[in-house]
This record gives C-alpha cells, structure tokens and sequence, in this order.
C-alpha cells in the first residue's frame, strides 16, 4: 500500500507541476459559482482494534465526487459524496472489512477572500466542516475465527478539516485535503464498548467550474475582473483586460504608431527627444528642436525653410521666400517680390521694378477722346484708339491706368463735374467690354471744368467758342506703377 501511495503522490505532483509551468493562473470568480470535484478519497481507520492514523501504508483508496456552489469570497457550500474501503487486523482480538460510502453537506471557509489573500492567487488555503450520514457493510470476525458482525447499517458522521486548492484557470483547478471524521457508532469494527469508530480521511483530485463568465468585449477576460470592459473587438489584453502597452507610455499598442519606443500620447505614441512637438521619426532634426513646418529643424529667421537649406538665413520677418530661403523674385528682375512693384514685369530697382514705358505707349497715352456736347458716350470713331490701349495693358500687366474726364464751362460747375465723371466711366466700362484683365487698375476721376486744354473767353458766344470748346470735352490717360504715383490732382 505504501508504495501505491508514493506512486499516486508522485503522479499527482506531476500532474500539479505540468499544469502550473502551461496554465496561467487565474482566479475563480463569481461569474462561475458551480464546481465539480472528481477526487481519489482514502480513510485511515482508528478504534478497538489498532489506530492507523497518520501511517502512511495504511491507506484504504476509494473515490469521491463533490459538488460545490459559491456563496461569497469568503464561503462555499457543497454536497459529498465518497465511497471507499477500511480494515484492520489485531492478532488478540481479530479482524474487519468494510465498505464506507458518506453523504454530507459542507460549508467550506476560504482564505482566498480578497483581505487574507488574493482571489486570484493560485494557492488558496481553506478550512472545512461536513455533516451527514454514512452507510456502512461490515464484516468483522474473531481471532478464533468466529463471525463477529456481518452487517448493513446507517450512521450519523461528521467530518471537519484543512485543505489547498491550486487554480490553473477560471475552468481547472487541483486541490488536496484532509479531514477527521466521527461516526455515530461503534460497530464498524465489530467491537463496541470502547467508543465510537473514528477515521482520518484524504482527498486528491481535480474540480472544474461550470458555466461561462461574463465577457462583454469578448477579450477572454470576464467583466468582474476586467478594467477596460469596452475594448474593441481583437485587440489583445493583459490579464486585467486593458489593451497590452508594450513600451509602458500610456499608449496601447493597438493605438501606437511606435509600440517598441515609449513616447507621447499626442503623437501616436512615438518619441520626441528634442520635444519640438515633431515625432522622431519625421523629425529631420531629431536632436535640434525645430518646427513642424520644417520637419522639426531649426528654422532661425522664421521664413519657413529649415536653416540647413537656407542660403538666406537673416530674412527679414514677413519675407517671401522661395525654397533656397531667399526672397522670391517672380520676374528675375533683381527686384525682391515683396518689394517689386510689378512683381510678374520685370524692370529696373528705380522704376520699383515695372517696365519703363515704350515710345509709343507713352505717345498713345497723349491721345484724347472727345465727346459731343452734354454727352457722354463714346462715338465710334475713337474705338479703335481705346482697343490700342487695351493692346497696351496687356503688354504692362501690373500698371494702372488714370482714365480722366473732362468738360467745357458751359452749365454750373455741379453738373460738369458730374458729367466729367460719367465720360470717364464711359470709356471704363468700354475697355472692360474689350475684355481688360484686372478692371480693378483701371482708374477714373473726373475734373469737371477745372482743366481746359484751351482757355475760352467766357464773354464770347456759344458759337465763336465752339472749336476751344469741343477740345475741353474729353478723356485722357495716364498709365502708370501699380503705387498709383499719378497726377491724381
């Protein structure tokens, strides 16, 4: 018998061993609060006849089932149920064997109770007391040989003691145990007189929770223990059920944009070590703080070009620059754009940078249009004049045109100055028509009667004043740079 137990021990230890290297431990919980045990159960028989008890090749095996059902971290309750043999041989008084199946309720007091130890802790202590029956078959017979007892009978028991229980998962878990259990007689042996049969009992097995915990997220960790119930669908989790956070930055690898680097929450999680607000790994500069509109390099006159490729590095602040960091030139004429003022002609520093005007330019800007008396429509004759000034503001994109209006001195002062004004518009909305790009450079004033190109002695008839007159009514021009330096008096 002895060396029976020493094989079932042995096997039992390995069994323990194996599933503790390949199991991750974890706690039983309430999610699961039924538990079946499968158990070897062995008795140790002491009374009349000898006292086996703590003797360990004394040892009658038989088996067990238990049923148990959580009541609180603290308590578990369960129903027992064991069958197996015990006997005993005394040379003076005789021998026995018998059958001992028991039935009992139990109450099972737990140190796994979150104040002694964890719930999760793989080893969990616990204390037992069980109360119920036993039926008993014995047959015990006398040292000559005589029939002592051959019987069947039931008999009050009890049974109270210590055990560990090791859990491998929320499902395995092994446990041994073993309690001192008194019966309500003393016939088991076939001696009565000397108090009632006692026994030691031993359980080695295993127990399987029933049922499934809870897992809303469906991470493989049940909602009790879990401390991120909302993660999303197939990210992988720790043990407590949050997203796994490889490098230790706050930022779960699922979200990480560099999961073996810690780094910062506002940048994916990824590492700035100049802290320029630019992750290390678009940082061009990793180890010069910068800005992020130069890829994290230093960026020394503020004019967006990383001062690595910058041929200018003193621009002044507001400056437009190209891609070399100096100031653009659209042109080429040598004229910065910012200070150009034609910046798409290209013309000399003097001029601001515009074109000078060609010969014929300047003449066709001498040119008049006239108009009838108290009118201000363009007569058909002077058409082809104004498609020339069109021809011209093409070739100077980025100059304003002065379109001035005039009058002769007939009528108050009021109303030529307003028709002066109108004849300027006239010819204004004719050279739009003719498809002017830009209409916003083209400038009118009207001057009234204020500048004649001929005086007129006011005391003359209409008639003898009519010649001068008709000179005065009219439109001139003055093309100009876009700063509007023209006669606007």
């Amino acid at each position: 018998m002895q060396k029976y137990l020493s094989k079932l021990s042995t096997a039992a230890l390995a069994s323990v061993c194996l599933l503790a290297a390949n199991t991750d431990s974890l706690a039983q919980s309430a999610d699961q609060k039924t538990n079946i045990q499968i158990y070897g159960s062995a008795l140790q028989y002491k009374g009349e006849l000898e006292n086996q008890h703590f003797e360990a090749d004394r040892l009658e095996w038989g088996g067990g089932l238990s049923l148990n059902r959580y009541i609180s971290p603290s308590f578990d309750g369960g129903l027992h149920l064991t069958y197996g043999s015990t006997e005993a041989a005394n040379p003076s008084l005789g021998k026995f064997d018998a059958q001992l199946g028991t039935a009992m309720l139990g109450l099972r007091l737990k140190m796994n109770n979150g104040k002694i130890l964890k719930e999760d802790a793989f080893i969990g202590p616990y204390l037992f007391v069980n109360g119920g029956g036993a039926w008993v078959k014995t047959d015990a017979t006398r040292a000559d040989g005589t029939v002592q007892q051959d019987d069947k009978f039931f008999t009050p028991a009890a049974l109270g003691g210590a055990g560990l229980r090791f859990r491998f998962s929320d499902a395995v878990s092994a446990f041994i145990q073993s309690g001192y259990m008194v019966t309500g007689n003393d016939k088991i042996d076939g001696y009565e007189g000397g108090g009632n049969d006692r026994f030691l009992m031993h359980n080695v097995g295993l127990g399987f929770n029933l049922g499934k915990a809870k897992d809303t997220d469906a991470d493989g960790v049940p909602d009790r223990r879990d401390k991120c119930p909302d993660t999303p669908t197939g990210v992988q989790v720790d043990k407590q059920g949050c997203p796994v956070d490889t490098d230790g930055d706050g930022v779960a690898d699922y979200q990480d944009e560099c999961p073996a680097e810690a780094g910062v929450a506002n940048l994916g999680g990824c590492p700035d070590k100049d802290g320029d607000g630019v992750a290390d790994k678009n940082d061009q500069c990793p180890d010069e703080a910068g800005t992020a509109a130069t890829n994290g390099c230093p960026d020394a006159d503020g004019d967006g070009v990383a001062d690595k490729d910058d041929k200018c590095p003193d621009t002044p602040a507001g400056q437009q620059v190209g891609a070399d960091g100096c100031a653009t030139d659209s042109d080429g004429d040598g004229v910065a754009d910012d200070k150009d003022l034609c910046p798409n002609s290209a013309g000399p520093a003097d001029k601001g940078g515009c074109p000078e005007l060609d010969a014929r330019t300047l003449k066709l800007m001498e040119e008049k249009v006239r108009f009838e008396f108290d009118q201000a429509r363009v007569q058909d004759g002077y058409q082809q004049l104004l498609d020339s000034i069109v021809v011209a503001l093409e070739k100077y994109p980025d100059h304003v045109l002065l379109i001035k209006g005039h009058a002769d001195h007939i009528g108050s002062e009021e109303y030529n100055q307003a028709l002066s004004e109108r004849r300027a518009q006239a010819v204004k909305d004719y050279l739009v028509s003719r498809g002017v790009k830009n209409p916003d450079r083209l400038v009118t004033k009207g001057y009234g009667e204020t500048q004649p190109l001929v005086k007129v002695n006011t005391r003359l008839s209409k008639a003898r004043t009519a010649t001068a007159r008709a000179r005065n009514r009219r439109v001139g021009f003055e093309l100009n740079t876009p700063e509007m330096k023209i006669n606007m008096e």
